[in-house]
């Protein structure tokens, strides 16, 4: 009985301490529950980490983005956390609820950088790269991707001289790095290499990365001499089940700005003749200019299920000109879509994009005459029926008006663009990944002179004249790469890729001329004309195929996130050389060392030294360079009366070239990557040299001569004769170097909840000398270029580059006096005394760009400029005068006035050479986020803005962009850079106004 009572007494002491136990548990642990929301979109956020702080015990959000969570006595900060969102910690207290709301971690986002073939850590990168994201991308309409980047990477320039809507910008990295080959960046779409810039629609753009030295673009080989341009598009969401819709419609306003001045017909009047009166009041500008009013809209889908995302858009774009009969229209469609299978192991990509693009030109010459007429003369003459464009006599004189609407000139594209990748993972760290892709381009150009244009040699002296011609261009390209990653000793991993790659590029062309048209049939329907052979007919067509294989390696270590090292090395076989010389090696090295993980460097958070060597290559402009090509000769009738003795006979284009190689860039990079602050301030520097050897040029030689790059197989010793007129070789060599400059302070406090995020860029240039013309025998001190024109000066070559001078040197004589009857008056006519004017190429460019936040708002405006070119002022050179009666005279701030200029120009002098220093408002954009508390909506965002709002410079003439060629039929002659032509099409002012809102 005794032991009964005993363990009773036990068992109940033991009940009443469990009890106790339970009870000062319950006193000391609680629940709370609460939900994550994505605060830009309002969605719930599922797979959230939510930690106690300093421990390992934690939960995560369901489907709902809600969580429940048991907490102890003591556990008081959660963590809450997600990959792309900032972390926050929050202090329970007494709280039961919590509900927050998680930004995404832009900076986060950006840590990785697209490299060739894949991406890299930032922190690892040790070659020369930028890095530019949707947030930062130029704001306004813009028709080129490329404008995105405009004042926004050191080292880059982009310029669109004039304003038409449908001129292409050149793109230079660091200068010049050619003069016979492709001067523009590669461009990378979505890992699809040489992809067509108009195969993507600014709108769905979500990063461009930049390979700015040798060493980066070696992993490209021959196309990335230049530099490389990366473009990523916007990706669907991982999120399951989630999907949203965009739309961004905004519309648009452009006026001309910075008309050159010009004569009032009164003051015209008192400065000519009295012959010169035609007795009207016509200003030629307005009538040709117009309002442009301009539309916008992308809609874009995006979302997500299991393993599966998508995005889906589409653009539009309508932009007219400001001169009336010229604009572009396009419609771009994409889809992106991405799936894992196995689970997740097996990942596969299909990108595919269609644009399709109407474009129509206005005569260039229209423009020259909008500015320059009499304007006492007439539009039309004529009355009723009999009513027709007013045609003024005499040499180089004709009525703008009638030329943009007489002459048509359309051209249409079409450019599909697909992609297939596949990646499987063959074990964790061993990643195997192929890539088919495939680029067509059509072009379809059509022209027509009608019956009523009355201009000399125009439709009315061939009774209409109409052209069709086709471009077709295919570039297929298949890949495939191992990955490996791995630890190879204690804090030292390693990145491994091999891969190859065949490149075939197709290219084929046909054209039609005809003339004589009973009525006027425009361009599609040249069976209607009645002469099809002769004068100002043509018929042609031609095809060509190439087809370049490579074979790459990269290997980059990461020791301890403190040393970093790189290396590349890429072998690439081209068709298009001689046949000895079709293979070449293309190695890059590059190393770095973050000081601030070695030793404390104080306010630094990272100041990350590298430095990098690489060798790339440049592809010719055409795969039939080394080969004697034979093209077709001159029409010749046997028997006038009989049409069946007619044959064209062959001619040669072009003399073989055995020997003809690569043309191959060595630059050498040293630069620091800079934080301070942790990451207030962050940027770089860079200073780099630029060698370039065996440069590609088309040189003159003389038919018969023996040529030494075609040795005769049977005859050793002996040479097969120049039967051409030019040869392509490798004949030069360039020098350059320069120093860029970049600096961001994020988020600046500036007070009243005002923060500022200013973004200068700069970039200093040592400007390329030529060094070593001449090769085999052909010897050429000096190449000159840049002919300014008629009348008096199209003899004039004003462009030299010598050997050891800088490429773009401007020479001509100097201006000594006017005499008192306006006579110029100067040093010499003699071409062999000029001396140097100028120079063409700048010697800096920078951009800064600001943006302001306060609460919903947000300003952002870009001020970017160029300096140290000069530029030849074609409208002064042939207009200042008043010496022409039918001219107009151009009237600026460097026009003399006493006395007046009265003889036409022979020459070009100093008197007409200006600098081109300018600094341009490029974009300016005011926005607005209305708060909204609907479930459908997410952002609802207004936004108006300005591009070209003003430009500050001494330049007289229509824009001051530097010119970095001069515009030919055969592309932009690089070597005659500097000359404003006569045809710059006026710059515009828009306005914009716009709204963007996405859907739940």
């Amino acid at each position: 009985m005794r032991n009964y009572l005993l363990k009773m007494k036990a068992f109940m002491l033991m009940t009443l301490l469990v009890v106790a136990t339970i009870l000062s548990a319950n006193a000391q642990s609680r629940e709370v529950t609460g939900t994550i929301l994505d605060a830009t979109l309002k969605d719930p956020l599922p797979g959230v980490t939510i930690l106690v702080k300093g421990t390992t015990k934690g939960t995560t959000t369901d489907l709902d983005g809600k969580f429940r969570i048991s907490l102890q006595q003591g556990e008081d900060v959660l963590v809450f956390s997600f990959i792309g969102f900032t972390s926050q910690e929050v202090v329970v207290g007494n709280q039961s609820v919590i509900n927050i709301e998680l930004a995404e971690d832009i900076r986060s986002l950006q840590e990785a950088v697209v490299i060739g073939y894949g991406t890299q850590d930032k922190k690892e990168i040790t070659s020369s790269v930028a890095s530019v994201g949707v947030e930062q991308f130029n704001r306004g309409n813009f028709t080129n991707p490329q404008s995105l980047l405009q004042g926004k990477v050191a080292g880059l320039n982009i310029s669109t001289p004039g304003g038409s809507p449908n001129a292409q910008p050149t793109v230079r990295l660091r200068g010049i790095s050619s003069f016979g080959a492709n001067s523009s960046p590669l461009v990378v779409l979505d890992g699809v290499i040489g992809a067509s810039i108009d195969a993507v629609d600014p709108n769905d753009i979500e990063s461009i990365d930049v390979l700015k030295d040798a060493s980066a673009a070696a992993i490209y080989g021959t196309r990335g001499a230049s530099g490389v341009i990366l473009i990523t598009t916007k990706k669907g969401s991982s999120r399951k089940g989630f999907a949203n819709v965009t739309i961004n419609t905004f519309g648009s306003a452009e006026q001309a700005t910075g008309l050159i001045p010009v004569l009032s017909p009164d003051e015209f009047r008192a400065n000519r003749a009295p012959t010169a009166d035609f007795g009207q009041n016509t200003n030629w500008r307005d009538e040709i200019l117009r309002t442009a009013m301009n539309g916008t809209t992308n809609a874009s889908i995006s979302g997500g299920h299991q393993n599966t995302n998508y995005f889906a858009s589409v653009n539009y774009r309508n932009n007219q000109g400001v001169v009336k009969n010229s604009g572009r229209e396009t419609l771009n469609t994409r889809l992106n879509l991405s799936h894992g299978a196995l689970n997740n192991r097996l990942r596969m990509n299909f990108n595919l994009s269609f644009t399709n693009t109407e474009a129509t030109d206005i005569p260039g010459e229209a423009l020259l005459y909008a500015t320059i007429l009499n304007p006492t003369m007439p539009i039309y003459e004529g009355t009723g029926e009999n009513r027709q464009f007013f045609q003024p006599s005499g040499f180089d004189n004709n009525n703008p008006v009638g030329l943009i609407n007489t002459r048509t000139n359309q051209t249409k594209v079409r450019n599909g663009l697909y992609s297939y990748r596949v990646e499987y993972d063959i074990i964790d760290n061993l990643v195997i990944s192929a890539q088919f892709s495939q680029d067509v381009l059509n072009t379809l150009n059509g022209q027509y002179n009608s019956r009523s244009d009355r201009a000399p040699g125009g439709g009315a002296a061939n009774n209409g004249v109409a052209q069709q011609n086709t471009y077709d261009r295919t570039n297929t390209i298949a890949s495939a790469n191992l990955r490996y990653e791995t630890e190879i000793g204690s804090g030292l991993s390693m990145t491994v890729l091999g891969g190859v790659e065949t490149q075939l590029f197709e290219d084929r062309a046909f054209g039609a001329q005809a003339r004589q048209f009973l009525y006027d049939q425009s361009w599609n329907n040249l069976g209607a004309a009645g002469i099809r052979f002769g004068e100002n007919t043509n018929l042609y067509s031609n095809a060509s195929k190439s087809t370049l294989n490579s074979v790459f390696g990269r290997a980059n270590f990461n020791f301890r996130n403190m040393y970093f090292f790189s290396a590349t090395l890429r072998a690439e076989t081209y068709s298009g050389f001689g046949a000895q010389n079709q293979t070449g090696y293309f190695p890059a090295f590059s190393a770095g060392a973050d000081l601030t993980q070695i030793f404390d460097m104080g306010p630094f958070s990272q100041f990350k030294l590298r430095g990098s060597f690489g060798i790339v290559g440049q592809l010719p402009p055409s795969p039939t360079l080394a080969i004697g090509v034979y093209g077709n000769g001159n029409r010749i009738q046997l028997d006038p009366l009989n049409l069946n003795s007619a044959w064209v006979a062959p001619v040669q284009l072009n003399n073989a070239n055995q020997f003809l190689k690569w043309e191959t860039t060595r630059e050498f990079t040293v630069g620091v990557d800079y934080a301070l602050f942790d990451g207030k301030i962050t940027g770089s520097m860079d200073y780099y040299r630029r060698n370039i050897k065996d440069l590609l040029f088309d040189v003159g030689v003389n038919i018969g001569q023996p040529n030494p790059f075609n040795p005769r197989a049977d005859q050793p010793g002996q040479f097969f004769p120049y039967t051409a007129g030019s040869i392509w070789a490798n004949i030069a060599g360039l020098n350059s170097s320069g120093f860029e400059f970049l600096m961001t302070a994020n988020n600046i406090n500036i007070g009243g909840g005002v923060t500022w995020t200013p973004t200068a860029v700069f970039t200093i240039y040592k400007r390329a000398r030529i060094e070593n013309i001449g090769a085999g025998g052909l010897t050429l001190p000096e190449i000159r270029r840049g002919v300014p024109g008629s009348p008096g000066v199209n003899n004039a070559q004003v462009i030299r580059n010598l050997e050891g001078e800088r490429v773009g040197d401007i020479y001509g004589p100097r201006l000594l006096n006017i005499s008192e009857n306006g006579t110029t008056v100067l040093s010499t006519e003699n071409p062999d005394d000029f001396e140097v004017l100028g120079n063409a190429l700048p010697t800096g460019d920078f951009g800064l760009t600001n943006q302001f936040n306060f609460k919903n708002w947000d300003l952002n405006f870009l001020l970017r400029g160029s300096w140290g070119h000069q530029m030849l002022n074609s409208y002064r050179l042939f207009y200042e005068g008043d010496g022409n009666a039918t001219w107009n005279s151009v009237i600026t701030k460097n026009t003399p006035t006493s006395p007046r200029i009265s003889n036409a120009p022979s020459q070009i002098s100093d008197f007409y050479i200006e600098r081109g220093d300018f600094i341009r408002m490029d974009n300016l954009q005011l926005g607005y986020n209305i708060p909204t508390t609907s479930d459908a909506i997410s952002n609802l965002r207004l936004y108006a803005g300005v591009q070209n709002l003003f430009t500050l410079s001494n330049f007289t003439g229509v824009d001051p962009e530097v010119r970095w060629g001069d515009p030919t039929d055969n592309g932009l002659d690089q070597l005659a850079p500097g000359i404003e032509r006569r045809d710059t099409y006026f710059i515009p002012r828009i306005w914009t106004l716009g709204l963007t809102i996405t859907f739940k």
